[in-house]
């Protein structure tokens, strides 16, 4: 599967438009920054679009454009060529796939067009510019959590972001490279859910038929931890039983933790202020003050849920 996938990446070509990119302004902005990003079927991924075009828009001589690949590594692929083709002077992603997207990156960056990381990384060097919150670093902590939760002993339930992408692998290795630390605690199972809350509703319901024992859960994104807290009251499961944590700290996760639900999260912003503001630095001729930029995160539980204010 993942060598058709290359196989189909490497025959893409610079033809083509995606429907989102399809309509051409009716008037010529001084420069184009595009964002080809992964899905804007997650609440997350729709609200970093919003930023970067919020973030964009006091400047007149800055058109933004952005396209969807609905969560397909080759359709974003096809995106970024397509963004290429078009001759835009900024192009923004969010890579779905840290290696089969490098290469794809890298020529667009050996055109000559700075290229800005959002979030997720590629696994080579061949960028501009990568703006991230410490993935290893949060899931330790939220291992560590669970942990003091738990009182050092119990089962712990993963639901793993994407695991292609640079976030899904750190959150997933330090998370478990912490628990080896705790000897009574383990990880009963990893499931996929993409930070989809509807599949991981669908994983939380399959967990439960399989009658798999867990005692916590580790949500690697706040829409799997919303999507886990509805499947466990559907199940007639009280959710303030059962430690979760999730990553983003949004609106909802705000609310579930002031009403018990959520045990704690950890602030992931979108990046998309400093996206936009590394794409005007460029723009302008100049360069971002650093190559790679950690945005610092927070945990958040019920001790300051009043004091911090959720990303969106």
């Amino acid at each position: 599967m993942r060598r058709n996938l290359l196989a189909l990446i490497a025959l893409l070509g610079l033809t083509g438009m995606t429907a989102a990119m399809a309509a051409e302004p009716t008037t010529k902005a001084k420069y184009v920054v595009a964002f080809a990003q992964d899905t804007m079927a997650n609440d997350w991924r729709a609200a970093q679009v919003r930023d970067l075009k919020d973030a964009l828009a006091g400047h007149p001589d800055v058109e933004f454009v952005f396209s969807d690949a609905k969560g397909d590594t080759a359709r974003q692929v096809q995106d970024i060529e397509n963004f290429a083709a078009r001759g835009v002077d900024v192009l923004i992603t969010s890579p779905r796939d840290a290696e089969l997207m490098r290469e794809p990156i890298a020529r667009v960056h050996r055109r000559g067009i700075p290229v800005i990381l959002l979030s997720r990384r590629v696994n080579g060097e061949e960028f501009t510019h990568f703006v991230t919150a410490d993935n290893r670093a949060i899931a330790r902590q939220a291992a560590q959590y669970l942990a003091k939760r738990l009182n050092g002993k119990g089962r712990i339930l993963m639901l793993q972001h994407i695991p292609s992408t640079t976030p899904g692998q750190l959150r997933t290795e330090g998370f478990l490279d912490e628990l080896k630390k705790y000897p009574g605690l383990k990880v009963v199972a990893i499931k996929q859910a993409d930070s989809q809350r509807a599949l991981a509703i669908q994983k939380v319901e399959e967990a439960l038929a399989e009658k798999l024992a867990f005692d916590a859960i580790y949500a690697q994104s706040d829409s799997m931890a919303m999507g886990a807290i509805l499947a466990l009251k559907m199940a007639g499961r009280d959710p303030q039983q059962i430690p979760i944590t999730g990553i983003d700290y949004i609106g909802e996760a705000r609310t579930a933790i002031r009403n018990g639900e959520l045990a704690a999260s950890f602030t992931y912003p979108t990046f998309g202020r400093e996206g936009a503001e590394a794409a005007l630095t460029l723009l302008r001729g100049g360069k971002p003050a650093a190559r790679e930029v950690v945005v610092k995160s927070i945990a958040v539980s019920r001790d300051n849920v009043e004091r911090i204010a959720p990303i969106f």
